[in-house]
């Protein structure tokens, strides 16, 4: 199995959504090398951070997930280093 290495940034407009993302991201948890998460309480934003190593289709799975929740936002940058485990 072919994995990557990325990173996916993501915004949180909606505060609503921040117990699905938890979930979502709790279900991913095996490929999920870390995570951070800042409450930007000045613009009632948060701001969360993922380092993830899986297949592509898992990574662009979770990203589509996450990214269709109301008034959240989600990039992902992926490395160019692909590991054949």
């Amino acid at each position: 199995m072919e994995t990557r290495v990325a990173v996916m940034s993501i915004i949180v407009e909606n505060s609503e959504s921040v117990e699905t993302i938890n979930a979502i991201l709790h279900d991913y948890g095996q490929y999920i090398i870390g995570r951070m998460g800042i409450p930007y309480r000045q613009r009632s934003i948060h701001i969360i951070s993922i380092a993830i190593d899986a297949p592509q289709d898992v990574i662009s799975a979770l990203s589509g997930k996450i990214g269709k929740l109301p008034g959240v936002s989600v990039k992902t940058a992926f490395s160019h280093v692909i590991s054949h485990e």
